[in-house]
């Protein structure tokens, strides 16, 4: 077997794992970052951990092929379970712009490219600021430089069939609506209310289009609401950026075997 030098078979599973954790880790995916950027703060950082990590040499056969897919599919999940955990706020906009009406105009999240709920993509935005703001991002960085310490780099593969990752996947998934549910539920009761009041108008007042005046009522309440509890709002997303990096810490010990 042809062995690789020491410094590139090391160097290429660390890229690897950084880089495939930077395309779906939020803020650092985003589309509207530069390719080039983003490539060349993963050859930085991937360079930087280099020196940290004391593994390899490692020789071309089948089972570096085999770390290099593990290494990649580790960075895509990890950053993967992250954005889940943050498309609770996305959620929780989803679910205001359906009662405020705004559920039929929608904008294009960078990030994935698809179309995302107004309400929704306006606190997306602020939280990423907030991310920034607690220094979130270094903690995300953290993240990635420490996974190595639960999942090594000479494993071979990653522990799916006895099915806890799953299991841990759904039981996030559970939490996040329900975050997502709590964060908007102030708005969403109070847009409720209002839809009662307006039936209530309307069976009394036959005469009164409701149509025409229930809309701007409601986006009006809405506003002001979304207002009032702005802050509630952010106290849980400050509370879902723990969260995070508490489901990416659990995901790399369940794949590590621990």
């Amino acid at each position: 077997m042809v062995e690789l030098l020491p410094d590139l078979s090391v160097f290429l599973l660390i890229l690897v794992r950084v880089s495939a954790f930077f395309v779906t880790i939020p803020l650092f995916s985003y589309r509207t970052i530069p390719a080039q950027h983003r490539i060349a703060f993963a050859l930085v950082l991937s360079w930087t951990m280099y020196y940290s990590i004391d593994a390899g040499p490692f020789e071309i056969n089948g089972e570096y092929i085999l770390l290099i897919l593990k290494e990649a599919m580790t960075g895509l999940l990890i950053g993967l379970a992250a954005y889940i955990v943050l498309s609770a706020i996305q959620i929780a906009g989803g679910f205001i712009d359906f009662q405020m009406g705004f559920a039929i105009a929608n904008v294009v999240d960078p990030q994935t490219g698809a179309q995302s709920p107004l309400t929704g993509q306006f606190l997306y935005m602020f939280s990423l600021l907030m991310l920034l703001a607690l220094n979130g991002h270094h903690l995300i960085l953290d993240g990635i430089f420490y996974s190595y310490e639960f999942i090594p780099m000479n494993q071979l593969f990653l522990p799916f069939g006895n099915g806890e990752a799953a299991y841990y996947m759904a039981r996030t998934f559970g939490a996040v609506f329900l975050i997502a549910f709590q964060m908007s539920m102030p708005i969403v009761a109070v847009l409720f209310l209002t839809d009662v009041m307006l039936g209530v108008v309307a069976r009394t007042v036959p005469q009164l289009n409701i149509f025409v005046v229930g809309l701007p009522l409601k986006i009006g309440v809405g506003f002001v609401v979304l207002f009032i509890v702005i802050g509630v709002i952010f106290t849980l997303v400050r509370d879902l950026f723990g969260m995070m990096l508490n489901v990416m810490r659990d995901l790399m010990t369940i794949f590590g075997g621990g």
